[in-house]
């Protein structure tokens, strides 16, 4: 999360125009939506009001109280599963909108008539909710594990007025992107991806020991993933450099059902091997959008097979009529 408690800001200016997270928090308000966050609220070293940044439930509470306040979507997710930092993910969405807006004369376009394709939701849908409340997008998240499924189709349901707009689909094979979730004929505006980071369970807490370095905070003899997450969140068979270049790789299959892929990519020294696919593929244009927050940062890789005149055509036809 952004608001760590080395570095004081009162406004965070890195964070996208748009994004309602770019001043402090306001834990008075967020308390009042939701008071189990009060047991994990104290003042840091700078006089301000804050969360111990290490301790998940911590961070879980903030995150069900950022979503309720700033989104009005009543929001829990399993023990253990990823709880990822709202602020950053709200980044992404914010500036995907930008680039869809490319092709629709600097306009976002806002409502159901955008279709968006979330790969790997998560037990939490993050990007679903805030996207759908941000824009009116609707979105279909897909996921190899049944539980994080099932996880997300509750929080649909806890918001009644999600369920035509918000969907799930169970991706039965692992190694498969598209095919098996993308039906017949469909077509999707954009895709969204929060990769796997790491390739194995040892990388994963490796990054952890360096996040609680960071914080300063003493570490258990095994450090706890402050964000949570299971395997097939946090790592798989070649890190965040093959399941990208597996997304690359399959989106041939579909070049024409959806105008923008994207992925966020945590790695920069993954960018190279990542251009290198997407030139093999012979995509019409490629784009990276830098995000930071805080003291970090990270950048998603967009690709779409359409020129810019054939961009402009899909928006006049799907968001224009």
């Amino acid at each position: 999360m952004s608001d760590s408690p080395e570095k004081r800001n009162t406004e965070k200016v890195n964070l996208h125009a748009r994004n309602q997270h770019r001043s402090l928090y306001d834990f008075k308000a967020l308390i009042a939506v939701c008071p189990e966050l009060s047991a994990y609220v104290a003042v840091n070293a700078f006089g301000d009001e804050s969360v111990d940044f290490s301790n998940p439930e911590a961070v879980k509470a903030l995150n069900k109280a950022l979503l309720k306040y700033c989104y009005n979507v009543n929001w829990e997710i399993p023990e253990h599963f990823l709880c990822p930092p709202v602020p950053g993910r709200a980044d992404y969405m914010h500036y995907a909108a930008d680039l869809l807006a490319e092709a629709n004369e600097g306009k976002v376009p806002r409502g159901t008539s955008v279709r968006v394709l979330d790969i790997g939701t998560g037990a939490n849908f993050i990007y679903p909710l805030i996207g759908n409340h941000e824009y009116g997008w609707r979105f279909v998240g897909t996921d190899i594990d049944m539980e994080a499924i099932q996880s997300a189709q509750r929080i649909i349901k806890s918001n009644g007025d999600m369920e035509d707009v918000l969907e799930t689909r169970f991706q039965d094979f692992p190694t498969t992107i598209f095919r098996g979730v993308v039906r017949a004929g469909e077509l999707f505006d954009l895709v969204v991806c929060n990769p796997p980071f790491h390739a194995s369970e040892e990388e994963a807490l490796a990054s952890t020991r360096r996040k609680w370095n960071n914080l300063g905070t003493k570490q258990p003899a095994k450090p706890i993933l402050n964000f949570g997450g299971q395997q097939t969140e946090l790592w798989c068979e070649g890190g965040e450099a093959a399941f990208v270049r597996r997304m690359i790789d399959q989106s041939v299959e579909i070049p024409a059902r959806c105008l923008w892929f994207s992925t966020l990519v945590s790695k920069k020294e993954n960018l190279p091997a990542i251009y290198w696919a997407l030139k093999q593929i012979k995509v019409k244009d490629v784009k990276k959008i830098e995000m930071s927050q805080g003291q970090k940062s990270s950048r998603f890789v967009a690709w779409t097979f359409f020129s810019e005149q054939e961009q402009k055509e899909w928006a006049l036809k799907r968001w224009n009529k």
